[in-house]
C-alpha cells in the first residue's frame, strides 16, 4: 500500500510538471495542471492498490503451501485442528517479534514460514510496482495540451461515490437477504400464524424439533413486551419531558444558560447503553421494587418493566428533545411576532402557535425515539428479565424481542434448530417495525420542511 501511495505521488508531481511544461511552452491546455497531475495519479495508484489488494487476500495460501513443502513440515499431524494451531502459532511468530511458543513443533515452522512470507513478499511488492508503472506510464503518454484530463478525473471521482452509495445499499440489502432466508427456514419449522399470534413463549433449544413445537414459539409476549417497556413507560418519560426541556430551552432559557444546558442534555445521548443498563440494575430496579413494596406491592419484582422503561426513556430524552428543539426554533418568528401582538401571553403562544406549528417535527422525533427504545438490548437485559409474560404490571418481569434474540444466539443450539433460527424471525419483525416507524417519521419530516422552508 506504500508502494502504491508512492508511485501515486510520483505520477502526481511528474504529470504536473509535464502539464505545467505547456503553459512555459505558450499553449493552453484544455484541463489545469492539478488535473493531469490526478489524472496520472490515480493511474498509478488505483491499479497498484488492486493488485497490493488481491495478493494480501491469495499471499497467505501460497505461502503456507510452500512452508509446507519444506522437510520440517514432514512431522507435522496430518490434520485436524492440531495441525491448523502449529501453523497459526508458526505463521504469527513468523511475522514479527513474540513470547515463547506454546508448541515445540510451531518452533521447527517458524523459519520456513519466514523464508516463504519474504519470498512472495518480494514477489508482490514487484507485482504492485509494475502495476503501478504500467498504469502511470499510460496515463502519462496520454497527456496532451487539448487532453480532457478535467472530465476524465471527475467521472473517476463520480465513480468512487457511486461506489460509497453502493457500499451502503448492498450491505442493507445483505442483511435483509440474509434475515429473509432465515426467517424462511424457520417458517418451514414453525408456522407463521403460531409464531405471530401465539401466546406462550418458551423454546427449548435442546429438545428435538416436533408436531408440537409451534406451540412454544408464540412471540405475542415479547411484541408485548417490547411495546410495554419501550413504546409506552419509556415514552411516558422521555416525551413529556423532552418536550418541556425543548420548550425551556427555546423559549424561557437565557442564552447563557442555553449555551451550557443544551450540550449537557445532549451528553445522555453519548451514555454507553450499557451504562445506563448499570444504572438500571443497581439504582433504579432496587428503588421501583422497594418502593412498591413500601405501597403493599409484595410481589414487586427486582426485575421490572418499569425500571428498564424508566431508565429507557431517561436515555431517549436527547432524541425527543433535539428534534422538538429544532421544530419549535423553525417555526416563522412572524408567528411568534404575531401572536404577540394579537395580546397573547408568551405561554398562549407556546400552546397555541408554536407548538401545533412545531408538531410534525416533534412526532417526527418522537416515531425516531420509539424505534430507538424498541430496539435497545442492553437495558432489557440487565434490569426487565427473561420472563415472556403476557401482563400489563409494570412491577412483574418481562421480556423483550431484543433479549430473546441475544438469548437465542448465544446460547448452544445448532444454527439448524428452530429455537436459533427464531432469532432471526424476530429480528425480521423488528426490522419491519423500525423500518416502519422511520419511514413514517421521514415523511412527517419532509411534510414539515415542505411547510417552513
Amino acid at each position: 500500500m506504500l508502494l502504491a501511495l508512492a508511485l501515486g505521488l510520483a505520477g502526481w508531481l511528474v504529470a504536473r510538471s509535464r502539464a505545467l511544461g505547456f503553459r512555459r511552452a505558450g499553449v493552453t491546455p484544455h484541463s489545469l495542471p492539478s488535473y493531469h497531475a490526478w489524472y496520472v495519479a490515480l493511474w498509478a495508484a488505483v491499479p497498484a492498490v488492486i493488485v497490493a489488494l488481491a495478493w494480501s487476500a491469495f499471499s497467505p495460501a501460497l505461502i503456507a503451501h510452500a512452508a509446507l513443502a519444506d522437510p520440517a513440515a514432514a512431522n507435522l499431524p496430518a490434520f485436524g485442528i492440531e495441525r491448523d494451531s502449529i501453523l497459526a502459532e508458526a505463521a504469527s511468530a513468523a511475522r514479527g517479534p513474540s513470547g515463547p511458543l506454546f508448541n515445540r513443533q510451531a518452533a521447527t515452522m517458524v523459519e520456513p514460514f519466514r523464508a516463504a512470507m519474504l519470498r512472495f513478499g518480494t514477489f508482490g511488492a514487484i507485482l504492485t510496482l509494475i502495476a503501478g508503472f504500467a498504469g502511470g506510464a499510460f496515463a502519462f503518454l496520454r497527456i496532451r495540451p487539448n487532453f480532457t484530463a478535467r472530465t476524465r478525473v471527475e467521472q473517476a471521482v463520480m465513480g468512487l461515490l457511486l461506489l460509497a452509495s453502493l457500499v451502503a445499499i448492498l450491505t442493507t440489502i445483505g442483511i435483509v437477504a440474509s434475515l429473509v432466508f432465515e426467517t424462511g427456514r424457520f417458517f418451514q419449522i414453525v408456522s407463521p400464524i403460531d409464531f405471530l399470534f401465539g401466546t406462550h413463549w418458551s423454546p427449548d433449544p435442546m429438545a428435538a424439533p416436533g408436531a408440537s413445537t409451534g406451540s412454544t414459539f408464540g412471540a405475542v409476549p415479547l411484541f408485548w413486551g417490547t411495546i410495554f417497556i419501550g413504546a409506552i413507560i419509556a415514552m411516558i418519560v422521555a416525551i413529556p419531558l423532552g418536550l418541556m426541556s425543548a420548550i425551556y430551552l427555546t423559549q424561557y432559557a437565557s442564552a447563557t444558560l442555553r449555551k451550557w444546558m443544551k450540550p449537557l442534555l445532549e451528553i445522555l445521548a453519548g451514555v454507553p447503553t450499557v451504562v445506563y443498563g448499570y444504572f438500571a440494575a443497581l439504582t433504579v430496579a432496587p428503588a421501583v421494587r422497594d418502593g412498591a413494596q413500601a405501597i403493599g406491592i409484595a410481589s414487586a419484582s427486582s426485575e421490572s418493566a418499569l425500571a428498564a422503561g424508566l431508565v429507557m426513556g431517561i436515555m431517549i430524552i436527547p432524541f425527543v428533545s433535539s428534534m422538538a428543539d429544532d421544530s419549535i426554533a423553525a417555526v416563522p418568528q412572524a408567528m411568534r411576532d404575531g401572536s404577540l401582538a394579537m395580546g397573547a401571553t408568551k405561554s398562549e403562544t407556546i400552546r397555541r402557535v408554536l407548538i401545533p406549528a412545531a408538531l410534525p417535527g416533534i412526532v417526527a422525533g418522537i416515531m425516531l425515539a420509539v424505534s430507538r427504545a424498541i430496539g435497545e438490548t442492553m437495558i432489557v437485559v440487565m434490569a426487565a428479565g427473561a420472563a415472556a409474560r403476557l401482563t400489563a404490571n409494570p412491577f412483574a418481569s418481562m421480556t423483550t424481542v431484543t433479549f430473546q434474540i441475544v438469548a437465542m444466539l448465544t446460547g448452544e443450539g445448532s444454527f439448524d434448530h428452530p429455537a436459533t433460527l427464531s432469532a432471526f424471525a424476530l429480528g425480521m419483525v423488528l426490522f419491519m417495525v423500525t423500518l416502519l416507524l422511520n419511514f413514517v417519521a421521514l415523511r412527517v419530516v419532509k411534510r414539515f420542511r415542505e411547510a417552513y422552508e
